[in-house]
């Protein structure tokens, strides 16, 4: 319909200017037929009868001829007239718009009037020429090729509006049902490869949309397998952590008997064994609870900060600076003030910080030289912070575009990236961040933020 309004606002703009041309011609006509008459009458010596001369008005259709030549106004042939001059209509000066209007008014008017119309004779046959007739005869012959001309055109917008119709079905019509039918096809069976839509259109913008969407069913399609492959093993590692539970339970029964034993070295060593333990059948039970969507909150206790590094530092196997082991490349250098404490909880913390204490020591380990892991910490008004950093060969540009998502961010061979993704939500867990300061060749290094107060739970003096 939008079509045919616009096409049919183009004939408007074309049949108005073609009645308005072929109103001016019907008149410059009727001026020859009088200019020859008018020579008849001039050409004969005696003058024409009187029969002659209507029968000459009668051929032009005309009242009245007035030639001047040589300045002399002369009225050549005449006759009655029925009716006053309505209007004068002079086509010498008339311009494109001038004969519009008075095209337009002749066709409105539908009374038969009489009007003298003036203009230029040809030929050099004189001055100027004018005559008077009846506008009856000029508005029938208007309509009529008013009325060609609008059916003409009606048939040309047709046939235009057809055409128009086609090509946008093809060109915009088509290309959207296509998108439409893709994107429900990819909603039915996003895992199937042949609902992705393949670009195809030839707008340039439908095909970027296009493009857009293919992205985008790309991206989710991999996001849902992944997801997917992560439920499987989330089923997997709940299983296994079960049987591991069961399992380390067991040894826990048995590392409780070696503490009692009289040697001094288990002795010393038994409490470190029964803490690993436990902390492991602690890992297990928060495993399975995550399994079944269960994770529960941090546990907020007040502890001393420094005693939990180096208790993650010994459990990493990572020796200090003045410990006096010289068989380890990689160090760890511990500056956090002895009686800073921090609000946190000590597992989830302990979890967070043997993740980013032991990536530190196989980046470092990786490139066959020493190397230095740096952890400090301090606190503010609005909270405590923790920075881990190391000197080995900085995280490669794929792992930092996905750090913290999980089987995406793995920065060595065989890892999966867990690690800093689960360091990542503990920390959220906490109201706080885990954020990478700087990866370069000259080392990285992590910074953890723990707001104080930031959420309400359990507290406990630790």
């Amino acid at each position: 319909m939008l079509v045919v309004a616009f096409v049919l606002l183009a004939d408007v703009l074309i049949v108005v200017p073609s009645i308005a041309r072929y109103r001016a011609d019907f008149l410059l006509e009727r001026l020859r037929q009088a200019q020859i008459a008018a020579l008849v009458q001039l050409a004969s010596e005696t003058g024409v009868t009187p029969a002659l001369e209507a029968e000459l008005l009668a051929n032009a259709e005309v009242y009245n001829i007035v030639l001047r030549r040589d300045d002399i106004r002369e009225l050549v042939l005449s006759s009655p007239v029925p009716a006053p001059v309505h209007a004068d209509y002079d086509l010498r000066l008339a311009g494109p718009w001038q004969l519009i209007r008075d095209a337009v008014a002749t066709l409105v008017d539908p009374e038969n009037r009489v009007v003298r119309v003036i203009g230029s004779p040809v030929q050099e046959g004189g001055q100027l020429i004018e005559v008077t007739m009846q506008t009856e005869p000029l508005r029938r012959a208007m309509l009529q090729y008013g009325s060609r001309i609008v059916i003409f055109s009606a048939l040309i917008s047709a046939v235009m509006a057809v055409l128009l119709f086609l090509v946008v079905q093809r060109l915009i019509v088509v290309p959207i049902r296509r998108v439409v039918l893709h994107m429900n096809a990819f909603a039915d069976a996003p895992e199937d490869a042949r609902s992705l839509i393949r670009p195809s259109a030839r707008v340039e913008e439908l095909r970027q949309a296009e493009e857009v969407l293919a992205s985008m069913q790309t991206q989710l399609a991999g996001a849902l397998r992944q997801r997917e492959r992560l439920a499987q093993l989330g089923g997997a590692v709940a299983k296994i952590s079960h049987d591991l539970r069961n399992i380390l339970t067991t040894a826990q029964l048995f590392a409780d008997r070696i503490e009692g034993s009289a040697d001094p070295a288990v002795a010393r060593a038994a409490p470190k064994l029964v803490g690993s333990i436990s902390r492991a059948v602690s890992l297990c039970e928060a495993t399975l609870a995550f399994g079944k969507a269960e994770e529960p909150p941090p546990r907020l206790t007040r502890f001393a900060l420094a005693a939990l590094v180096g208790e993650v530092a010994e459990g990493e196997g990572l020796d200090s600076p003045d410990s006096g082991a010289a068989h380890d490349p990689v160090t760890c250098l511990i500056d956090i003030a002895p009686n800073l404490w921090v609000r946190a909880d000590r597992e989830q913390l302990y979890r967070v910080l043997s993740n980013l204490l032991r990536n530190a020591r196989q980046a470092i380990a990786a490139t066959g030289q020493p190397g230095v892991i740096e952890v400090s910490a301090g606190e503010d008004e609005g909270g405590w912070w923790i920075r881990v950093g190391d000197t080995g060969p900085g995280l490669p540009a794929r792992a930092r575009e996905h750090l913290f998502a999980a089987f995406q961010g793995g920065a060595r061979k065989g890892g999966t990236g867990l690690g800093l993704a689960i360091s990542a939500e503990l920390v959220r867990g906490h109201g706080g961040r885990l954020e990478l300061l700087r990866s370069d060749g000259e080392g990285t290094e992590f910074l953890i933020h723990l707001p104080k107060g930031a959420i309400r739970t359990e507290e406990r003096e630790g």
